[in-house]
């Protein structure tokens, strides 16, 4: 890398940013000015001599990632967007946190052009950067050649003292330095200022040194305010580095020019109007004026677009002679980058007869798993330091690790995450940003809950992240009610754009992975058990792919039981009972509630149908069952230790039981006497539904 080369625009270009950043949040009347005002050196420095990117496709693959883990400063990120020259104007950032704006309050991933991942909470984006590096480690590793270096890019990712107090990016920072991913640049935004205050009151550790014994490259710059050279020399020895992360800590003046700079009262407030004059007045630029941008601004900013339009076209000729000399890697390349998935890969999918052995769950998860992971090389798995309880590690997968360490190499799909369920979810989250790839993680059902910060991304920003999650009930039996997840579902399920499941046999397990492969812009959770389940008779992948069907159907019922997954079967079993006793009692299995609900109105009426009412039987929390059923029995407290079996049978949770329960709902119902509506049938109508 050459020495720093000065430019006569510097100065007007980050007098400029910082001054947009002010009338940007000023005009809002929201926001926060401070951090952009005082990283708009580093923001100059990296994105007109480092980054690499074609603002007129932002989605070129080999691409430099940004991510702004402090996004609370998006004000900074879209001005730079639009300096660019991305698909964002003059007026988009007049339009600053105004309704269906394009530059909303923190950064959205799929809705602002050049946006890589959705930040705002913090400790998120830093995390989402190990991804984006583990995801560019691993492809680089794959599709690479002697010659052909088709991915090499370098992952940046801006973060402050909030996000670095975060356990997420404490989690995801260690397992980078274990993974040594020296494509991955984060730059500390050290301003000693959080909403609080100093941060002299909560956070006096040496960051760097915490840092380095992640295993990190640690450098600093003490004046990042102005030492555009400093700044400059820091992120070329970052990026001289290939076996360590490096963490630039960069001293700043939040708000700099401001009359409140360097104090909390400019982080998240606008400043005030003739502070706003001052500002510019002081950085050369005419105070009567909002929103101004030299010429020179424009024009540095547009030779950076000019460059990486060039490094895109020369990409592309190399990526068109690599074809020619490799066609079968890239045919896979080009699919999975286009996300693709390959013809007849459904084929590999078991199926099962209800004559099949009973199983748990999570084994037939892996039966899917190792049945599909070799047709679909996208798929990069892991596991919370449960791989042997979650069984997610097939037999033919290698880990993705350091080669000197001798554990496995860059290649590998399979991650060690070590017990750290949020930075997981976080990490799988910018896996899927990147490209290419379909990250699946697991842990037990219980502990997704620590990850439920990054599960909402995941859902929000539309990300394809599976999530395998094993002894999902009462049903895990010995290890008791701090592992029993009760409210974990509804929490879930309560999830936008999330798709539960909760397969009842093989049949619906394979329907599962066939939906969560094939919504690309949802992630699924798959709730599995520990204890076995017999095979349905009636069940089949086509059918539960609708989300609910009716398992055992009779004409006439006095009660409908519906439920799912390891309930089902007694559900069955109670249904025989009531039968045999002449209370005509059909069954439906609901294994993904969000995928019924976007069935036909017609298909879901007939499913659960008016006539007689509604029991559902789950071994969770009843909350959120009102919606499908008239009465619900399952949990109203935490469960138990002991053998599963005895757990069930204290809480009523058996076949004879649901029996004696679905009489007294029969009773109950002919006594209010009048017609038994099904209760999808509402004065608002909720069974409609739009595609997410």
């Amino acid at each position: 890398m050459s020495q720093f080369a000065s430019d006569p625009a510097d100065n007007i270009a980050i007098a400029t940013i910082r001054a947009l950043a002010a009338d940007v949040v000023g005009k809002a009347n929201s926001g926060h000015p401070g951090a952009p005002m005082g990283m708009a050196p580093v923001a100059h420095v990296l994105f007109t001599r480092f980054f690499n990117a074609n603002p007129k496709n932002s989605k070129w693959f080999n691409r430099d990632r940004f991510v702004l883990s402090n996004g609370h400063a998006c004000a900074l990120q879209y001005i730079l967007l639009h300096l660019l020259g991305y698909k964002l104007s003059l007026d988009d950032l007049k339009q600053f946190r105004q309704i269906d704006s394009l530059t909303p309050g923190h950064p959205e991933a799929g809705h602002t052009d050049g946006v890589e991942v959705t930040t705002g909470p913090l400790g998120q984006g830093f995390a989402n950067g190990v991804g984006l590096a583990i995801a560019q480690a691993h492809l680089g590793a794959t599709f690479n050649k002697d010659g052909f270096n088709l991915i090499d890019n370098y992952t940046y990712v801006f973060t402050g003292d909030g996000c670095l107090m975060e356990g997420v990016a404490s989690e995801a920072a260690s397992l980078a330095g274990h993974l040594q991913l020296g494509n991955l640049i984060a730059i500390y935004d050290d301003n000693h200022i959080s909403i609080d205050g100093d941060t002299a009151v909560a956070f006096t550790e040496d960051v760097e040194k915490r840092f380095q014994a992640y295993g990190w490259q640690t450098l600093h710059v003490d004046n990042g305010d102005s030492d555009l050279e400093g700044i400059y020399n820091a992120i070329a020895e970052a990026r001289k580095e290939k076996n360590k992360p490096t963490l630039v800590r960069l001293r700043t003046t939040i708000g700099f020019g401001s009359k409140q700079q360097g104090t909390h009262g400019v982080h998240g407030a606008p400043l005030k109007a003739d502070d706003i004059q001052a500002l510019k007045t002081k950085f050369g630029l005419p105070a009567d004026q909002s929103f101004y941008i030299p010429k020179e601004t424009y024009d540095i900013y547009h030779a950076v677009a000019a460059r990486g339009a060039k490094l895109e076209a020369a990409w592309n000729n190399l990526l068109a002679s690599y074809g020619q000399k490799y066609p079968t890697e890239y045919a896979e390349l080009t699919r999975r980058i286009a996300g693709k998935l390959p013809d007849g890969w459904e084929k590999s999918l078991p199926v099962y007869k209800a004559s099949d052995a009973a199983q748990a769950s999570r084994k037939l998860s892996e039966i899917v798993l190792s049945a599909v992971v070799p047709v679909l090389p996208e798929l990069i798995g892991g596991s919370a330091d449960l791989t042997g309880s979650n069984l997610t590690r097939t037999k033919t997968m290698v880990d993705f690790q350091p080669e000197n360490t001798g554990l496995g190499n860059y290649k590998g799909t399979y991650i060690r995450y070590g017990v750290r369920e949020h930075g997981m979810g976080a990490i799988a989250n910018g896996l899927h940003a990147y490209g290419g790839i379909i990250p699946f993680v697991a842990t037990f059902m219980n502990f997704v809950s620590y990850a439920a910060g990054a599960v909402r991304l995941s859902a929000l920003s539309k990300h394809q992240v599976i999530w395998v999650a094993t002894h999902d009930s009462i049903g895990l039996g010995e290890d008791g009610p701090t592992h029993q997840p009760i409210e974990t579902a509804v929490h879930l399920r309560a999830i936008p754009n999330l798709d539960f499941w909760r397969p009842a046999d093989g049949n619906e397990t394979s329907a599962a992975y066939h939906s969560a492969l094939t919504r690309r812009h949802t992630p699924s959770i798959l709730s599995l058990s520990r204890q076995n389940l017999p095979n349905l008779e009636g069940s089949t992948i086509e059918r539960a792919l609708k989300g609910g069907y009716v398992v055992h159907e009779v004409e006439g019922e006095a009660l409908t039981i519906v439920s799912t997954g390891s309930e089902v079967s007694i559900a069955l079993e109670a249904a025989q009972a009531l039968n045999a006793e002449g209370v005509k009692t059909r069954v439906v299995s609901l294994p993904c509630w969000s995928i019924f609900d976007l069935q036909p109105a017609e298909y879901k009426l007939s499913v659960l149908r008016s006539g007689a009412p509604i029991l559902a039987v789950e071994a969770l929390s009843t909350l959120g069952w009102q919606k499908y059923s008239h009465e619900a029995f399952g949990l109203t407290g935490w469960g138990a230790s002991g053998p599963y079996k005895k757990v069930y049978e204290k809480f009523g949770l058996t076949g004879p039981n649901i029996a004696n329960v679905g009489k007294k709902v029969v009773d109950f119902y002919k006594k209010k006497s009048g017609e038994v509506v099904s209760p999808l049938l509402k004065a608002i109508d909720t069974i409609g539904g739009e595609h997410l």
